[in-house]
């Protein structure tokens, strides 16, 4: 992690947070940023808010309540556990603990306070800086899971498995707007007051939110969730899926509607609109898996290539060691053939010096004889 990285990078409003008339309710922890101001009243399991940070309602926390340095809260403050108050912390009400209280100098608290457990006057160090310290302190004398187990409880949220409410540093969440510099997610089941103003946004299931949303980046707005006012991206994508409604006008550089969403209002988009259908969405999903299929159709192909290449080497490695066997036959049979057809001829030929020339006898028929003058052939021994 770089040593100036912020955890709350992002502003995380989880599953079932509602704002009512004067306060932001959750089920699980509330974490604002230094230098923010939530101008209503906060009700959750546990409260933990930055140096400069200023409340503009009461604060009603189930767990622990800590509060850093210079924080300002203009309503009452009741902790059901411990209070961590540093110093110059005002309060404008009262302050009712049930646990014990670690309480800063210079500490305002204008209707007086009461607590239950110990009360110690001292200066509680920040939380980033408690935290630090005590996981330190773990590490050195060797409790590595211990030192795990509060991890986990930081990063996997309360005991009774509920997300926190991140607020980003120098953010400001009020009726009117909630402003931050950074991405911003919704979960499902919420009912928001105000606009929501962030780099991108992506919003849940089943929400109903009174106010436009704007970012610069990509708007992600899911099933069955109503926005009352307008949804606008300077250099994004606006998402809408089916069941949604929007009661204003949607623009942005693109826009991805679908045909079960409703927008009352106009649309606008520099780039392309898009009307989607859900046979759409199942070859955009196909298509995402293509890539996959196709690499490993392409390693099977060049595996097979390159398994013909070496048996088409071996089949002409094979053909050609069959080529010079058969010419070595050829050459053989023509060799054996000659020296046949020369002992024939040697032994046709008749040799001069061994056999004497013999006179060739010539026998006349009848007719030759008669048109000679002669009566006919004359037999061998006969006297003419």
């Amino acid at each position: 992690m770089p040593l100036r990285s912020d955890p709350l990078d992002e502003l995380q409003i989880p599953d079932g947070t509602t704002v009512e008339e004067h306060d932001l309710v959750t089920d699980g922890d509330v974490v604002v940023g230094g230098q923010s101001t939530v101008e209503f009243g906060v009700r959750g399991h546990s409260v933990i808010g930055g140096e400069r940070v200023r409340f503009g309602g009461d604060i009603e926390a189930e767990g622990d309540c800590r509060l850093d340095m210079w924080s300002d809260v203009a309503g009452n403050v009741l902790v059901g556990e411990n209070a961590y108050l540093g110093e110059r912390v005002h309060i404008d009400g009262q302050l009712m603990v049930s646990g014990d209280l670690d309480i800063g100098d210079d500490v305002d608290i204008e209707d007086g306070f009461e607590a239950n457990g110990w009360i110690v006057i001292r200066n509680p160090m920040p939380t980033v800086v408690f935290l630090f310290v005590y996981l330190s302190h773990l590490l050195r004398i060797g409790e590595e899971e211990a030192a795990e187990d509060v991890m986990a409880d930081l990063t996997d949220g309360d005991d009774h498995g509920n997300d926190p409410v991140l607020i980003p540093r120098s953010s400001r969440v009020s009726d009117d707007a909630w402003r931050v510099s950074t991405p911003a997610t919704v979960g499902d089941d919420c009912r928001l007051h105000g606009n929501i103003r962030a780099t991108s946004l992506s919003v849940g299931t089943d929400n109903e939110i009174f106010g436009s949303l704007r970012a610069r980046e990509d708007v992600h707005i899911d099933s069955g969730t109503e926005i009352t006012g307008n949804v606008t991206t300077r250099d994004g994508t606006v998402h809408v899926a089916a069941g949604a409604r929007i009661r204003g006008d949607v623009s942005g550089h693109d826009v991805r509607l679908h045909e079960d969403a409703v927008v009352e209002g106009s649309i606008r988009a520099r780039g392309e609109t898009m009307l989607v259908r859900d046979d759409d969405l199942a070859d955009d999903r196909d298509a995402d898996a293509v890539p996959e299929t196709d690499g490993e159709t392409d390693e099977s192909d060049a595996e097979d290539e390159d398994e013909a290449s070496s048996t088409d080497a071996n089949t002409d490695e094979d053909d050609a060691d069959d080529e010079m066997t058969a010419d070595d036959v050829d050459d053989e049979t023509t060799a054996d053939d000659a020296d046949d057809a020369d002992d024939e001829t040697a032994d046709t030929v008749p040799d001069d010096e061994s056999e004497p020339d013999r006179e060739e006898r010539v026998t006349a028929s009848e007719d030759d004889y008669r048109e000679n003058g002669h009566e006919g052939p004359v037999e061998p021994g006969s006297q003419a």
